[in-house]
C-alpha cells in the first residue's frame, strides 16, 4: 500500500534525509520518499504489519516533523 503524508517542519533535503531514515527503518516499509519542497512523505508498505501507521507517525514525529494528515 501506498500513502501520501503531508508534513510541517520538513524544510530541506537535510531534514528530509533524516525523515526517510526514519521511516526507512519501520519494519513492513518497503520504499520511503521525502520531499521538502512538496511537504510530503510517500510510504510504501505492508498494510498487515501491526501498527504500522501509528509507527510511521511516530518515526516522522521523532525527527522534529510534524504530521499533518
Amino acid at each position: 500500500m501506498q500513502k501520501k503524508i503531508y508534513v510541517a517542519g520538513m524544510f530541506d533535503d537535510n531534514s528530509a534525509a533524516k525523515v526517510d531514515a526514519a521511516v526507512r527503518a519501520i519494519a513492513g516499509v518497503t520504499e520511503v520518499t521525502a520531499n521538502a519542497s512538496k511537504a510530503q512523505v510517500l510510504v510504501d508498505f505492508d498494510e498487515n504489519t501491526a501498527g504500522i501507521d501509528d509507527a510511521i507517525n511516530n518515526a516522522i514525529a521523532s525527527v522534529g516533523v510534524d504530521v499533518l494528515n
